[in-house]
């Protein structure tokens, strides 16, 4: 063997060796697909669960299966105005301490009633000049965001477009001698 290439190998494994200690693996790393979010994996997870309590899964998908997060996580990023997407993450960082304080354990703990309830009573919260008034505020806006994109990335979810109610960009034809309970699947937007 080579001494030149076996001394090249061994001086890329002695730096590696010395530069895995001042490596931590244990941190939450910000996600960085989103430009204007800072938003952690466990953030995002719990946007997940609260989206899939939203839209939960029965005999249709729910909203999580369905990756609903991701397009909550987009459109805060792309369509909201800075002072929005703040108020957003304000209220999603200060979420999981309100619902350990009003579910008394930690959100992914709850019954999904439990949770139901924790999202209701979060939604109504209203904030004043205080601190806590101005975290109140954030929570509930972060909610009421939630909920407003889960049901709008759902609807214009590709399952719900082709599986559950097809999608028609052109009506069909008239034919006004149609019997209601003769009609198979609804059609919307056309």
């Amino acid at each position: 063997m080579n001494r030149r290439i076996a001394l090249r190998h061994l001086a890329l494994i002695s730096g590696g060796l010395a530069f895995i200690p001042s490596c931590d693996f244990s941190s939450d790393d910000i996600l960085t697909a989103y430009e204007n979010l800072k938003i952690t994996q466990s953030q995002k997870q719990l946007l997940g669960d609260i989206s899939n309590v939203i839209i939960p899964a029965g005999e249709i998908k729910g909203a999580l299966e369905i990756e609903v997060p991701d397009f909550i996580l987009v459109m805060v990023d792309d369509c909201l105005t800075s002072e929005q997407q703040t108020l957003f993450t304000i209220g999603l960082t200060a979420f999981p301490e309100y619902a350990k304080n009003t579910g008394n354990e930690n959100f992914s703990g709850l019954s999904n009633k439990e949770k139901e309830t924790v999202i209701l009573s979060g939604q109504k919260l209203e904030g004043d000049e205080t601190e806590e008034g101005a975290t109140n505020k954030a929570i509930s806006y972060f909610l009421n965001t939630t909920k407003r994109f889960t049901i709008q990335g759902y609807m214009a979810s590709e399952y719900i477009q082709s599986e559950i109610m097809p999608y028609s960009l052109i009506p069909g034809a008239y034919n006004g001698s149609v019997l209601i309970s003769d009609i198979q699947k609804p059609r919307i937007n056309g």
